[in-house]
């Protein structure tokens, strides 16, 4: 049942799982758990539809690049996929066996583990059962670049699709309105005993439970680690560790305009690097589009995000970002837009300020930033894309200074796909979650969402971060029988 947590504070005495957030990851979770029999908690800080109060509880500072997470996330009922463009490609196996040219390591399991979850995901965001991931256009020669393959979800909007689900659910209590300001750790147990939460007037209770799931979106995610100072004390989360950091972005960058040779019509094109391309330049992969002028209209999430910024008037601030976004112009014939891959960087980071929010959450400042690799991984795209059109007489491509000179600063935008903040891996040594998404140090806490994946890849990462969200739900309706089998 959905209830407003303003009005209706009655909380079980205890769940079986407690989930915090409700976008896609979230809800889920939820519904599987609470379908196979288990009692469910899923807290959701904003309410059934945007406020700017609850928005606002998104704002953070920023160096290095500019995130916007205020503008383009969202804090409501469903989360971000309330302004999802649906756009939809699944990882590769080379994306989990090849690690990353970095310090860092890739991928501690490998794509099968999630492969097996793809028809789920797909029913999940309303793409037809056995449809294939299909080209638009061919790709260009010479083994650089293939033709990019996705589909398009409707897109699924998680809190419409589901409202009859989430309300109905036997055992599945959904409190919106219901933000988590506190994870309380017990030590000696080596467990969450509860989660604090609060109503906007600052009324706090905590909600137990013998597992919990963060499934808050990156920022968020490492932020609620960071803030509990349970955690802290016991050495679960320390300043040196890896909570917050390997914050990963796709790279949206101005790559440059391109001529069409006469004849060759006016489509949009869309490749993606091969693996041997990866594999010859030790680069990063990545999408690149190329539109004629003409039917340029601003690209996948930020298409969205333009949209709702320029139909929604709301008091925050934000009219410079909101121009930023939603407003352009390209000069020449077509424009050059791109979805890159960034590697991790323990330098890229999610860090907290000593300013609290209304609800007394600690602010954050994100600083996200590129690494020597990004930039070769841009400019390995950049030229080889030039050197194919030209090649195979398609036109000619005039690139920006920026993209084969490194040591000019990039003109970029960002995508809104946060991730790696809580990334997986073998080890705390090298990650925050281990390969069941379970936070190291702790028995029974999880973590959902894009937040922990080891590697970005250059793949939307909605409909992944979903394969994920039913791998976990079956390791933890697994856990649960076990200990209730072993109880008995």
């Amino acid at each position: 049942m959905i209830k407003d947590y303003d009005a209706d504070k009655r909380l079980r005495e205890a769940y079986d799982f407690c989930i915090v957030g409700a976008g896609p990851a979230g809800i889920t979770l939820a519904l599987r758990l609470a379908g196979a029999g288990w009692s469910v908690a899923l807290l959701e800080g904003g309410g059934r539809e945007y406020t700017p109060r609850s928005q606002a509880l998104y704002k953070c500072t920023s160096t290095g690049l500019e995130v916007f997470a205020a503008e383009d996330r969202l804090r409501y009922l469903g989360g971000t996929s309330n302004h999802w463009a649906g756009r939809c490609r699944p990882f590769t196996s080379a994306d989990f066996a090849v690690p990353p040219p970095v310090e860092m390591p890739g991928w501690p399991i490998p794509y099968a583990e999630i492969e097996r979850y793809l028809p789920g995901a797909m029913e999940i965001v309303d793409l037809p059962q056995g449809a294939e991931f299909k080209a638009v256009n061919p790709g260009l020669n010479g083994g650089e670049f293939e033709a990019d393959r996705f589909l398009l979800s409707p897109p699924t909007r998680f809190a419409q699709k589901y409202a009859t689900a989430l309300d109905e659910t036997p055992g599945l209590d959904v409190f919106i309105n219901c933000n988590c300001v506190d994870l309380l750790f017990d030590p000696d147990a080596g467990k969450l005993k509860a989660v604090q939460v609060s109503d906007y007037e600052g009324k706090r209770q905590p909600v137990a439970a013998r597992n919990f799931i963060l499934a808050t979106g990156a920022i968020e995610n490492a932020r609620q680690l960071l803030n509990s100072k349970s955690l802290a004390q016991a050495g679960v989360v320390t300043p040196d560790g890896l909570v917050g950091r390997c914050f990963m972005e796709h790279l949206n960058i101005d790559m440059g305009t391109f001529i069409l040779r006469s004849g060759e019509g006016t489509d949009p094109r869309q490749y993606f690097t091969t693996d041997a391309f990866v594999a010859q330049y030790q680069a990063g992969r990545g999408n690149v589009l190329a539109s004629v002028l003409a039917d340029v209209q601003t690209y996948g999430r930020t298409a969205e995000v333009k949209h709702f910024l320029e139909n929604l008037a709301c008091d925050m601030g934000v009219a410079s970002k909101i121009e930023f976004v939603a407003k352009f112009s390209c000069p020449g014939d077509g424009v050059i837009s791109t979805l890159i891959e960034q590697f991790p960087n323990v330098h890229s980071r999610i860090s907290l300020l000593d300013e609290q929010d209304e609800l007394g959450v600690a602010k954050v400042n994100v600083n996200w930033v590129l690494s020597d690799s990004d930039r070769h991984t841009i400019k390995c795209i950049g030229s080889e894309l030039a050197k194919q059109f030209a090649e195979m007489g398609l036109g000619f491509v005039k690139l920006n200074d920026f993209v084969y000179d490194t040591s000019l600063p990039l003109k970029m935008s960002p995508h809104a796909h946060h991730m790696g903040t809580t990334r997986m891996a073998a080890s705390a040594k090298d990650g925050v979650v281990d390969t069941n998404c379970k936070v190291f140090g702790t028995e029974n806490l999880y973590v959902a969402g894009s937040s922990v994946f080891a590697t970005g890849g250059a793949s939307n990462p909605t409909m992944p971060l979903l394969q994920f969200a039913l791998r976990l739900a079956d390791h933890l309706n697994q856990k649960m029988h076990s200990a209730t089998g072993a109880a008995a």
